[in-house]
């Protein structure tokens, strides 16, 4: 599957950098660049592509407000920020907005590839760093030990959900992928995601990084 891509970034040597990259990675096809976030609302109303990769920093309509705005206007459109910005700030902005994925501009051109390839098909992409400073404000917010895949055991089935569909979350919340999960579960990565779109309908959850909070809200992972 290749997905269709706009790249929004108000840097033209930045600009130009990333669209050569992004013309030698497989299953992308570019389809449009924008130079701020104005431009990007309108490129994404125009083309609709798959996914809009979006620095943050832009004069006039900034990053975040281009993807809140794509976001209500185009909602099969996804967006991952790629900026040079990892501050709590930024990312939070950013998500709250709809982002599914967050990039720094260090990322290598294999690890953009994988992002567009895993937010085009439904999942989201949150640089480590990124997850790191999530996960440390959920701590904060509500203290609990960081879960590790090793220490999630036996769950209760949370309300509305069944115990497989509780499980597949408390591992969401542990920072497995899809495929990690399949293979802890032994089962196939498309029951995988037949689970965590169930779980996300039923809890009202856009997307993966609202899942760990909620896991962690309600206290399903576990020391």
């Amino acid at each position: 599957m290749t997905a269709r891509v706009v790249l929004a970034d108000d840097q033209r040597i930045v600009r130009e950098g990333l669209a050569l990259v992004l013309g030698l990675l497989p299953g992308v096809d570019l389809v449009g660049t924008a130079e701020n976030g104005e431009e990007a609302v309108a490129l994404a109303a125009s083309v609709r592509p798959d996914v809009v990769l979006m620095d943050l920093r832009m004069p006039g309509v900034d990053g975040v407000e281009a993807t809140r705005r794509i976001r209500a206007e185009q909602p099969m459109v996804e967006v991952i920020v790629l900026t040079t910005y990892a501050d709590d700030e930024s990312i939070f902005a950013a998500l709250r907005a709809g982002a599914r994925g967050y990039l720094t501009k260090d990322a290598r051109s294999e690890e953009i590839g994988t992002a567009i390839a895993r937010v085009a098909a439904g999942e989201a992409m949150l640089d480590p760093v990124v997850q790191a400073r999530l996960l440390d404000h959920l701590n904060a917010v509500a203290p609990t030990p960081t879960a590790t895949p090793a220490a999630i055991g036996p769950v209760q089935p949370l309300e509305g959900l069944t115990a497989r569909e509780t499980e597949v979350l408390a591992l969401i919340a542990a920072g497995l992928s899809n495929g990690e999960i399949a293979e802890r579960l032994v089962v196939s990565e498309a029951t995988v995601k037949t689970h965590v779109n169930r779980l996300f309908a039923k809890t009202g959850v856009r997307d993966r990084a609202q899942a760990v909070a909620l896991a962690y809200r309600v206290g399903l992972v576990q020391p």
